[in-house]
């Protein structure tokens, strides 16, 4: 668009009316190494496995037992109206429900200097997850025998003995994941790093109009 009476001859400047646009950037941004992102969630991932040794491990020291007894060659309940079934899950979710927020606020504090990233969100939910499988399968397989008749036979007629440990409630297994993700949701958007706000488009500088010709 050309200024009205502009004199004949000479070279139009730079157009008064033209809207402001923000600067364009040079170079685009380049995308971060995926390298250590792979790393630091592997990380997370394998401290979650270990851990859940740890879980297990407490599982089957804290979790109440089903007993039995054997009554004229009969396995019977020691307390027919007991609730350690409920307890053994009560007790794992308890647990994972703390290892949960332990991982979680570990893997902030740990990536909060570099902004935390997806490898973090993901190694909280794969460790959560395979550590509470490892802690099921290891308090599952440390703890009594699952035969109850072969277990009944060696107490024989009127002993008594604890049955296996179970987890009933397969749910059970989300509850350290779920934990995990939810306070790292909370963690980074209240104390997580931060862009700094971008200025508005009328406050930066428009194209920079090239040089006139001179006669």
């Amino acid at each position: 668009m050309t200024v009205p009476n502009t004199p004949a001859g000479s070279s139009p400047g730079p157009d008064p009316f033209a809207p402001p646009f923000p600067p364009q950037p040079s170079d685009r941004a380049k995308r971060p190494p995926i390298g250590p992102e792979l790393r630091i969630g592997a990380i997370i991932t394998l401290v979650g496995a270990v851990l859940g040794v740890a879980l297990g491990l407490l599982w089957l020291w804290l979790a109440p037992r089903v007993g039995y007894a054997v009554q004229d060659d009969h396995i019977l309940y020691r307390d027919p109206e007991g609730e350690e079934l409920i307890g053994a899950v009560g007790v794992f979710s308890l647990l994972g429900l703390g290892l949960g927020l332990l991982t979680s606020l570990g893997a902030f504090l740990w990536t909060r200097a570099r902004g935390g990233g997806v490898a973090v969100a993901v190694g909280l939910a794969a460790g959560g997850l395979l550590g509470s499988v490892i802690a099921w399968q290891l308090g599952t397989h440390l703890g009594a025998t699952s035969d109850l008749r072969a277990h009944a036979l060696s107490v024989g007629n009127g002993g008594t003995f604890d049955g296996p440990l179970e987890l009933t409630a397969k749910g059970a297994l989300m509850v350290w994941p779920m934990t995990a993700m939810i306070l790292l949701l909370a963690l980074s958007a209240t104390f997580g790093k931060r862009e700094p706000d971008r200025p508005p488009y009328w406050e930066t500088p428009g194209p920079v109009p090239p040089p006139a010709d001179r006669a």
